[in-house]
């Protein structure tokens, strides 16, 4: 089983919204609209086996020189399967194409970050993230999330 990984089109969106929205509903994910995904839709990568879309992933960019992981799940039934893994690198391809030297997550996944060649940050070293998006989370005073970080060559 081939994992293929490419931009997101329309065609994705109504599977995007079901992989987010279950994540979203665990708490795990913030929920993205179908309207939001979209409008941003340039930002998403999708990833394949054989005909099944069966994960995604965004690339936001940040900073000048920085850019966040962002909506990255897998379908059910299908984790464990390297698919996490092959958009992730799928995705700092992007960033490296954008000419970017750091790409960041705030995450739940700490470990599976780390085998991808993460480190564990504080997240007050990103005020990017903080300003723009934080200050609109329900979780901003009690963030249980763990900011990790990866510079790229």
């Amino acid at each position: 089983m081939a994992v293929v990984c490419r931009r997101a089109t329309e065609q994705d969106v109504d599977i995007l919204f079901n992989i987010i929205q279950g994540y979203a509903e665990q708490g795990i994910m913030l929920p993205r609209s179908r309207e939001v995904l979209i409008k941003q839709l340039d930002t998403f990568a999708v990833a394949f086996i054989d005909d099944q879309l069966v994960g995604c992933g965004s690339l936001t960019r940040l900073g000048e020189d920085l850019v966040e992981i962002r909506s990255l799940g897998v379908t059910e039934g299908h984790k464990g399967q390297g698919i996490g893994n092959a958009l992730v690198s799928f995705l700092e391809e992007e960033a490296r194409k954008q000419k970017i030297a750091k790409i960041m997550a705030l995450t739940y996944a700490v470990s599976f970050f780390e085998r991808n060649g993460y480190t564990i940050v504080q997240k007050e070293i990103f005020p990017e993230k903080v300003w723009r998006d934080c200050i609109h989370c329900k979780k901003q005073h009690c963030c249980d999330e763990i900011a990790v970080l990866k510079r790229l060559g």
